[in-house]
């Protein structure tokens, strides 16, 4: 066995047992490279890539592919999932030499960390041949290696420069409708999401166009997104049986998944159906946030109230070989076998014909039109073709069962559980399910008790009962925004009050003063060959469009002109940039909190969670909410509370009207607004 034998790591376990010298991060490792001026291999991964195992089967357990790297680098595995820190700056290098990234993702690297050559999967052969020719190459012309990662040092170093615009001017929200029209003519009209394969779900995409075409009266762009949620939820995408979705689908049409399914996916996607139910109340939306919570209660939910970071893409075959997919995918004759008499609307149902056929004589199961249009032509009616899907979906879970499940990642991550803990409290607010809110507050606590240093800092990562590295600004921002989320939710104080804390923290160990934006990683950690800021919104968004998001609103909270300000100057330097506004959608979502259709509620009185129940079924995504059952310090409510009464303050920009006791008459200004 190597070294990662003593990771927590499930990726960095699943190659303990390889031929490889592996090493982990850390210093001692990097301090050998130098002392034996050796090149580096970083190859960075995580547990629920395929084709991370299959170059893993290919290359790294194999022992000529072990004998090459052994005798001339110094190997390092690393878990993109827990160092997110390196991940980025290592995929910025191979994006720029490559023009493309993903994982596997391999470097090498001179002896100093600093990279000469990378890309993603390498077939054996040009793999052994690459790292032959770079060692070659670095034993008889170092200068020539040396010169090109200076070279590539000096372009990442730019890269991490944003330009900021110090001057505060008023926000021109045109920009917003112009991009959004640039952005129309990427929609996939047919099937949703954007026109292009693979299709990734990007929720804070469509969390940033709900919301526009909401306030806009948009309605093309409220169709399309509910256009994309429909062609989502059916699609093989999200797993009908049990629930959960796969983290995105290779085709067009949303049917072949990459079949793992990922923690910070689903949290996200729960807030997205649950803002969408509340807007539309449709039946199917409901039906995808309650699967997907019990998916996530019985496989990933822990008994400490953490939840467990993905399932695999592979599972074990009847052959006892993993393969992708094995567990999700059915056979036309297995389906017969199982639906019996019903087979002939089954199958008209989930397109078992060649619309929903994968390959090998496999099929995922794929809904193309709603259950209203076959109940017709079947002559049954909707209700009873909705109890016979449930009642088929349970007999092909039983099934399942049976089978060898996928591997579990089973390692906790403080921002994927943020998310997730958010996911709980939006599907709570859309759907009053008590259950939901203890899941919610459990996590929380969860968070605070073991993911929450007394030194004030938080942890990345959990497991076997041990906290482990330090935290990231992505764990930050999303705990900030998960806790002030719960705030709305139970207007208990103790969530804003550890959000400033958290806040606070950042300002103190990851903000820079010179970039004008938070850096992704502690300036207590080691640094690494360039600082990353991360500024574009991916399938999760970026650290620092949350934190101005969170920042707005806690300025709002504590009265406090600092927050506001950073939270403004950080979206003004960063709007100018926008070319592509997917890749700023949630930037795009802080610049909608600045225009007069946002507004404040205060809700004040011992009948104020009754109404804030009221108020958050609602979709308002401009309302920001604040309320007490008691008198508070809280600079927002301060001496706004009157005994024996509820009263609602409506405010926009720190200005309040006079208090109302009607809650019909906050109802129509908050509407009118819209």
């Amino acid at each position: 066995m190597n070294e990662l034998q003593y990771e927590t790591s499930p990726y960095l376990l699943q190659h303990a047992n390889n031929p490889v010298n592996w090493r982990a991060w850390n210093q001692k490792t990097l301090s050998q490279a130098l002392t034996e001026d050796k090149l580096i291999i970083i190859s960075i991964g995580y547990s629920a890539c395929h084709w991370c195992h299959v170059m893993e089967h290919e290359s790294f357990e194999d022992v000529d592919v072990a004998q090459v790297m052994n005798s001339n680098f110094i190997s390092i595995k690393i878990d993109r999932e827990e160092r997110p820190d390196i991940d980025a700056v290592y995929m910025k290098a191979v994006q720029v030499m490559t023009g493309q990234g993903g994982w596997p993702m391999n470097i090498v690297a001179l002896p100093d960390g600093r990279p000469i050559w990378g890309g993603t999967y390498f077939r054996k052969n040009d793999w052994i041949n690459s790292l032959e020719k770079l060692q070659e190459l670095y034993s008889q012309n170092p200068k020539t290696i040396v010169e090109y990662a200076e070279q590539l040092h000096d372009g990442l170093q730019s890269l991490s420069i944003i330009p900021t615009h110090k001057d505060l001017t008023d926000f021109d929200f045109d920009i917003i409708e112009n991009l959004v029209k640039k952005w129309q003519k990427s929609f996939d009209w047919e099937f949703g999401g954007m026109a292009r394969a693979p299709k990734f779900m990007m929720p804070t995409n469509y969390e940033f166009l709900l919301r526009y075409g909401y306030q806009t009266k948009n309605k093309t762009i409220l169709d399309f997104v509910n256009l994309t949620l429909t062609k989502m939820a059916y699609g093989g995408l999200f797993d009908t049986i049990a629930g959960g979705f796969s983290r995105y689908s290779v085709d067009m049409k949303w049917h072949v998944p990459h079949f793992e399914k990922m923690l910070y996916d689903n949290g996200q996607l729960i807030s997205l159906y649950a803002h969408a139910y509340k807007l539309t109340h449709n039946s199917l939306y409901r039906e995808i946030i309650e699967k997907t919570l019990a998916f996530v209660e019985e496989e990933w939910l822990t008994q400490e109230g953490s939840f467990y970071a993905a399932l695999d893409a592979d599972s074990l075959n009847t052959d006892n070989h993993l393969e992708e997919g094995a567990f999700y995918v059915w056979t036309k004759t297995e389906l017969e076998s199982l639906i019996l008499d019903e087979f002939e609307i089954f199958k008209t149902v989930f397109n078992i014909n060649d619309f929903g056929h994968w390959e090998k004589g496999n099929h995922v199961l794929i809904q193309n039109l709603p259950l209203k249009e076959i109940a017709i032509k079947f002559n049954v009616s909707e209700s009873d073709l909705t109890e016979m899907k449930k009642k088929w979906e349970q007999i092909l879970y039983f099934e399942r069962s049976k089978r060898s499940k996928p591997r579990l990642d089973d390692k906790c991550l403080t921002s994927w559980n943020a998310l997730m803990l958010k996911g709980y409290v939006e599907a709570y607010k859309a759907l009053g399910e008590k259950k939901y809110l203890d899941i919610a507050v459990q996590n929380a606590n969860f968070i605070l008790q073991n993911l929450w240093d007394s030194e004030g800092f938080l942890y990345r990562t959990y497991k076997n009962g041990k906290a482990t590295i330090n935290g990231y600004l992505e764990d930050y921002a999303q705990v900030i925004n998960a806790f002030i989320a719960l705030y709305e939710t139970t207007f208990d104080e103790c969530w804003l009050q550890n959000a400033k804390q958290l806040t606070d923290y950042c300002f103190d160990f990851f903000y820079d003063e010179s970039a004008a934006f938070f850096s992704f990683t502690s300036k207590k950690d080691f640094a690494l060959i360039t600082p990353h800021f991360e500024i574009e919104d991916n399938v999760i968004p970026a650290a620092n469009s949350v934190m101005a998001h969170n920042l707005f609103y806690l300025g709002i909270y504590f009265n406090n002109c600092y927050y506001d300000t950073i939270a403004r100057q950080m979206t003004q330097s960063i709007i100018p940039l926008i070319d592509y506004p997917s890749a700023y959608s949630n930037w795009l979502n802080v610049l909608l909190n600045f225009s007069e259709q946002n507004k404040e509620l205060a809700v004040c009185g011992e009948k104020a969670l009754y109404f804030a129940e009221k108020i958050n079924q609602n979709y308002w995504p401009n309302l920001i909410l604040a309320g007490t059952t008691v008198d508070t310090m809280l600079p927002f409510l301060e001496n706004r509370y009157c005994e024996n009464q509820t009263l609602f303050y409506l405010c926009q920009n720190k200005t309040c009207a006079l208090p109302i006791t009607e809650f019909a008459a906050i109802e129509r200004a908050v509407n009118l607004a819209n």
